[in-house]
């Protein structure tokens, strides 16, 4: 039949589905280094260039060689908040009688427990809720300590408690989420912008990346839908058009407004995309409806390929990390696109079953023209595989009326 999702898909997510919950959603990360037990009982620890280049071998090695420096596999927050929104979706289908993923009780079960787990390991001592990585982390600015919340990671894990909140009615999650509004007001930093401004990535930084201000503001947005607090809304508005005032002529936006971070990527385009429409959602100010009009035909039109490979860059195919084809599923379907692109998302899903997922149901991270990462990371892969499923199949099935 037309438009119907191939058998290997529903089988690919069940698969991965039994490898996450048989792991306990612990894993590696691309960027966790700086765990190993061995670097951090040496001097080099104190040094940033060390720091830098340390991170930098286990993120590009395509060996993993994390056993053999004593980096053990733990929880990352997104990665849970991910899953937890994930169970969220799989709850809605069951509830209307899909039991493919589990019974309604099953996986309200599993939506208790992993938002339990995310309440417990947020970062301390902030304004508000708010969650950060399981790894210290260098870049060539700053240094962050592990557990220093960021927008991203707190964006994700707020927006999956409200989810979680939405079919358990328990309050500690609509109260621990409605908080994260807090931090991201009194904790970020802010850079104005001819009258709006943009979030700071976390509060030891003042940098300006678009996708993470617009994931702010789709949270400040989000908690407004809950308590009507105006100044929500109008902060969330004022991040919206500072990033809507750097958007290219042709849709496209580069990650940041740093020198050396004037990419375009498939991704970072998508949480940009899905921000500004569920900004529009929670708000009613339709003003940016134009702007990601443009921006999601410039997505589509640039990124994905007509064998189903999802480039990376706008112009340049590779790496083929798996964060593109994952995100292509959740932004059509979070923006109300999926079944008008539903051929193109089949593709593109079965080109990455085909090539990106073991025997085993992880998905690697990244494939290369030469050498590719098969490292099975749980955040970064496995988390962002089982979040777009989720979403593919309930709002798949959802336009058929199941």
């Amino acid at each position: 039949m037309k438009n119907q999702p191939k058998f290997e898909l529903l089988d690919s997510f069940l698969q991965l589905k039994k490898y996450c919950e048989n792991e306990n959603y612990k894993g590696w990360d691309p960027y966790d280094g700086l765990n190993s037990e061995i670097f951090q009982s040496t001097p080099l620890k104190r040094w940033s260039l060390a720091r830098l280049a340390w991170i930098q071998v286990f993120k590009r090695n395509p060996v993993n060689l994390r056993k053999l420096v004593l980096i053990n596999k733990d929880y990352n927050s997104k990665g849970i908040g991910l899953f937890l929104t994930g169970y969220c979706n799989l709850h809605k289908m069951a509830e209307k009688g899909d039991n493919r993923f589990g019974t309604s009780e099953e996986i309200k079960a599993k939506i208790k427990e992993l938002a339990e787990l995310l309440i417990h390991i947020q970062s301390r001592g902030y304004s508000g809720a708010c969650w950060g990585y399981n790894f210290d982390w260098q870049n060539r600015v700053f240094f962050q300590p592990r557990y220093t919340p960021t927008v991203v990671a707190t964006s994700f894990c707020a927006d999956a408690l409200f989810n979680a909140y939405d079919i358990t009615g328990e309050e500690k999650y609509l109260e621990t989420a409605l908080s994260s509004a807090s931090f991201l007001m009194n904790d970020l930093n802010r850079t104005g912008r001819g009258g709006n401004f943009l979030f700071s990535y976390s509060p030891l930084d003042h940098s300006q990346v678009y996708n993470a201000s617009l994931l702010g503001a789709r949270l400040l947005a989000r908690c407004y839908q809950y308590d009507k607090n105006e100044d929500y809304r109008e902060l969330a508005g004022q991040v919206v058009n500072a990033c809507l005032d750097v958007q290219q002529p042709e849709g496209s936006w580069v990650y940041g407004a740093a020198w050396n971070q004037q990419w375009v990527d498939s991704f970072h385009t998508g949480f940009n995309l899905e921000c500004i429409w569920e900004y529009m959602q929670y708000t009613g100010d339709n003003s940016p409806l134009n702007s990601f009009r443009k921006g999601m035909e410039f997505y589509l039109d640039n990124f994905f390929l007509e064998n189903g490979v999802s480039k990376y860059f706008h112009n340049k195919t590779y790496p083929v990390d798996i964060h593109s084809p994952a995100q292509l599923a959740v932004t059509l379907a979070r923006t109300g696109l999926l079944e008008s692109r539903v051929d193109l998302t089949n593709r593109v899903l079965n080109w990455t079953v085909a090539n990106m997922q073991h025997a085993k149901g992880f998905f690697y991270y990244q494939m290369k023209q030469g050498i590719s990462s098969k490292i099975p990371y749980m955040r970064w892969a496995q988390a962002w595989m089982f979040y777009a499923y989720s979403w593919y199949f309930s709002k798949h099935n959802e336009t058929k009326g199941r």
